[in-house]
């Protein structure tokens, strides 16, 4: 079963298709084809049934038996959050790199979960943690989803915390699009680029079209710009509905202060990968903690 979802357009009437029930689920014809060639071993794994899974090994079903749509049950039991039988299937020589069809892994699939141990055991076996693919990014998944432990562990395993994909934008640019303030502000403290987002559109735009005033606080702390222009040439200000809490947030914000642009200057120079030894500068704690947003 994939986890990634993608958006079709609405016809004003649908082909209507008599539903079936596979699984416990109501699906259409074209979705009971799909799900037709998952194997007990699928199952089992997505409904975390470890004394099962065991035994259909030993009855000779592959590790790695692969879906239509090339889901194999390590992604099942990612997307359920199953750890105990996502650690049995690698234990047995399940494929960590396994990609389906529309780009997911077990990572983005644990990832889609938000299930922290399943995040830490996939990367604990070395993967490649940077993936291209514009709709299955672990790190966008995690950000989207506001999985600020399963952001935390992708970051600290080297996720390109500013990786800008087609339509999807960066990191930030997502978490800003979903309201997931934590994995925002958890971002923004990590040195993501507050300005980078989708092409043009930056963070701050994607904020203010998500209606979320304390994001857009948290940007304007971090230094977005309110004046930039996106591919419509329109402002962050210009997106805002009136008399909406987004466009008092961006209203009442004048000139930065010049501790603040002190502050920005010094966080750019330091650059992200010295951020953390900010704590170890020879500098009044006060200071420090101005410069950490402790303050």
């Amino acid at each position: 079963m994939a986890a990634v979802q993608t958006e079709v357009s609405q016809c004003s009437q649908p082909l209507q298709r008599p539903l079936y029930i596979y699984g416990g689920l109501a699906c259409n014809s074209l979705m009971a084809d799909s799900w037709l060639d998952r194997t007990p071993l699928h199952d089992a794994a997505y409904q975390g049934r470890l004394l099962h899974l065991r035994t259909l090994i030993t009855q000779g079903f592959h590790v790695d038996t692969l879906t239509m749509d090339r889901v194999s049950p390590l992604h099942e039991a990612c997307l359920g959050g199953h750890y105990a039988c996502a650690k049995f299937l690698l234990d047995n020589g399940a494929n960590v790199e396994a990609v389906s069809t529309d780009g997911a892994t077990p990572l983005f699939n644990s990832c889609s979960s938000g299930s922290v141990a399943c995040v830490r055991l996939i990367l604990q076996h070395h993967i490649s943690i940077n993936t291209t693919h514009q709709l299955a990014s672990p790190i966008h998944e995690a950000a989207k989803k506001d999985n600020k432990e399963c952001l935390e562990l992708l970051l600290s395993y080297g996720a390109h915390i500013d990786m800008e994909l087609p339509v999807v934008g960066t990191p930030l640019y997502s978490a800003c699009m979903a309201r997931a303030t934590a994995c925002v502000e958890l971002l923004l403290h990590s040195g993501a680029d507050v300005q980078a987002g989708c092409e043009q559109d930056s963070p701050l735009h994607a904020a203010v079209r998500g209606g979320a005033a304390n994001v857009v606080d948290l940007l304007l702390d971090f230094g977005a710009d309110v004046c930039c222009k996106n591919a419509e040439e329109k402002t962050p200000l210009d997106l805002s509905a009136p008399n909406s809490t987004v466009k008092s947030a961006l209203q009442r914000r004048g000139p930065c202060s010049l501790s603040q642009l002190c502050r920005f200057c010094i966080r750019r120079s330091l650059g992200r990968s010295r951020l953390h030894k900010t704590s170890s500068l020879f500098l009044p704690q006060s200071i420090k903690d101005f410069l950490l947003y402790q303050c």
